[in-house]
């Protein structure tokens, strides 16, 4: 058995099963067979050592330094590699950067984002620095070249995502950005400077006065938030409950809500912190404050506390998806919103394009124009439309602290990142929070 397992022949046949299994069947590229005539001569021929490798290992037995120098670059480069890949198709950690997800997840944790969960993806830019992001450190130059672009393609995962998982995404409306202010959304800011300036006038002055870059799908920044509704789903929001398919979403102990308060008496800074309430404002007789049911419940049981009630936002606004005076929906009254699914064909007019206008004309990558009450896709009247990707609508656990669907809309499948697991080290103001370690995310 042990001259079998170390027979050059035993071992050129299971580097190939796995790397077919790993490389080829995995990411169904049959390109990646070309890789095979390598493997052979690494075990069998072995003609690049007799004619490289050979001459490198004559140059470290002679010069001792070199030696040391090639041992310390061959360790770098094999663990970059490793850790590379480990980063691109098995799991990343996420930093929690916003509030977005009290009370489930906060400021400091770091997730254990899993890219197994659901697939990982094939990079759109391949050729970029390893473990930097978008941007060079303490630079705005990027660190990535455009100059190679692959298509969307995920490898197969284990398993879809299923509603109220937590999601980590690109985040859609990342495809433009300005450069000196980037905490902003392009299209919230170019919204405000047209209806300030006008259309045309409003577009030159943002350009004027921000530099405009456009990034790939996989270099827009990471969101988290949890999917509340999958492909083919109908919800909506009615006074900050959420439906889905007609049935109300399941409660929740760590979602909240804004609460206004009311009381014959001064609230004290103890008083919120005691409630683990960290979000708050407001002074004597009148105060709000973000928290879980839970805790409201508290608040109603302190004597100076006269009343509690949830903040219910029914005031329109075009910041609210899709951004449209036919659709004068607001973050607590919403929809009702079909979420689109792959191959499934919707009738298309002028009253519903305001829903479906960027995942056609931008996601899925057609030329929308509308003439009229008549609407044109690469240049062809249509009535219709079938959508070619899955997509999703995602909300944070903070309701009325959150950028997340009811904002900027649907999340296409391209943009699916991978699921958020559990907390592998947490850090707030208050130093290490031992108790999160290694918690799991429900």
């Amino acid at each position: 058995m042990k001259n079998f397992l170390t027979n050059r022949w035993t071992k050129f046949a299971i580097a190939s099963i796995v790397y077919i299994l790993l490389f080829v069947v995995w990411t169904g590229n049959l390109w990646l067979l070309l890789g095979l005539p390598f493997i052979y001569d690494y075990f069998i021929s072995r003609l690049a050592y007799r004619y490289i490798g050979s001459k490198n290992d004559a140059l470290r037995a002679k010069y001792p330094l070199y030696n040391s120098i090639y041992g310390w670059i061959d360790a770098i480069v094999w663990a970059t590699v490793v850790a590379h890949l480990v980063h691109l198709f098995i799991f990343q950690l996420y930093v929690v950067p916003t509030s977005s997800m009290e009370k489930t997840i906060l400021i400091g944790d770091y997730l254990y984002v899993s890219k197994l969960s659901y697939g990982p993806q094939v990079p759109n830019t391949p050729v970029a620095m390893p473990f930097v992001y978008n941007t060079m450190p303490f630079s705005t130059a990027k660190s990535y070249s455009e100059c190679i672009q692959w298509d969307y393609h995920r490898l197969r995962g284990r398993g879809k995502i299923e509603r109220d998982d937590v999601v980590v995404f690109n985040f859609p409306a990342g495809d433009t950005v300005l450069l000196e202010n980037q905490a902003v959304n392009y299209y919230d800011e170019l919204r405000h400077y047209q209806a300030e300036f006008g259309i045309e006038e409003g577009r030159k002055r943002l350009y004027n006065d921000f530099t405009v870059i456009s990034r790939p799908v996989d270099k827009r920044e990471n969101y988290i938030k949890r999917c509340v509704a999958i492909p083919g789903d109908t919800l909506r929001i009615e006074d900050t409950q959420l439906f889905v398919n007609g049935k109300a979403q399941g409660a929740c102990e760590e979602r909240q809500h804004i609460y206004f308060i009311r009381t014959s008496a001064p609230l004290s800074e103890y008083a919120f912190s005691n409630l683990h309430i960290t979000e708050y404002n407001g002074q004597y007789p009148y105060y709000y404050a973000a928290t879980t049911e839970k805790g409201a419940e508290q608040l109603r049981k302190y004597k100076s506390v006269e009343s509690v009630e949830r903040f219910n936002n029914r005031e329109p606004s075009l910041d609210n998806f899709p951004n449209s005076t036919l659709y004068p929906w607001t973050q607590d009254n919403f929809g009702p919103l079909y979420v689109p699914q792959k191959g499934t064909t919707i009738e298309l007019t002028t009253n519903n394009l305001p829903l479906y206008k960027r995942i056609i004309d931008q996601y899925e990558g057609h030329d929308l124009r509308v003439e009229g009450d008549k609407i044109y896709i690469d240049g062809v009247e249509a009535t219709s439309y079938t959508f070619a990707m899955d997509y999703y609508f995602m909300m944070g656990d903070n309701r009325h602290n959150s950028a997340d669907s009811r904002f900027w809309g649907f999340v296409p499948e391209d943009h699916i990142v991978g699921k958020a697991l559990f907390i592998v080290f947490s850090k707030g103001d208050d130093g290490i929070r031992w108790s999160r370690m290694f918690k799991k995310i429900e």
